[in-house]
């Protein structure tokens, strides 16, 4: 295979193993780099395993449903792949405090689905970065912090 096709198949993995439906902590160890940068717009940046696999882990308490899913198929060129996603989930778990925009109260019933992209750099089978960006005004109208104008009063 291709260093592209081989880089492909590890975010594959990547968005299965990590974002998809049922997360398993392992696949961190097994192909992100032990400093790798993950950033998203809705949270502040992480680097390093641990704080990638503990904000999953109190990202799945808060929202036990959640699942991601690619919508499009994985575009590869040089060290970089490219991921178009959807996803989201129901907050019934315990406060959510990771989102630069506040907290979430525990068990708010609130749901949230939403779209984005994510740029992903793979040197010698390991993921280095994760860059994404998200509909973040689209999953902070949904967990109420921003509030639609058609609904506002």
């Amino acid at each position: 295979m291709s260093k592209e096709q081989d880089n492909k198949a590890i975010v594959g993995r990547w968005f299965t193993d990590f974002w998809g439906k049922t997360f398993n902590p392992g696949v961190v160890d097994e192909i992100a780099a032990p400093d790798m940068l993950q950033s998203y717009s809705l949270h502040e940046p992480r680097r390093g395993r641990a704080a990638i696999k503990a904000a999953m882990i109190n990202f799945r308490d808060a929202f036990p449903d959640l699942n991601f899913w690619g919508t499009a198929d994985l575009i590869a060129e040089g060290d970089y792949v490219v991921g178009q996603w959807e996803g989201g989930g129901t907050h019934t778990g315990p406060a959510f405090t990771d989102l630069l925009a506040g907290s979430v109260p525990a068990a708010s019933g609130r749901k949230m689905r939403f779209t984005g992209m994510t740029v992903l750099k793979v040197v010698d089978g390991k993921i280095v970065q994760e860059i994404g960006l998200d509909d973040g005004v689209t999953a902070l109208t949904q967990l109420g912090f921003i509030m639609h104008p058609l609904t506002a009063s």
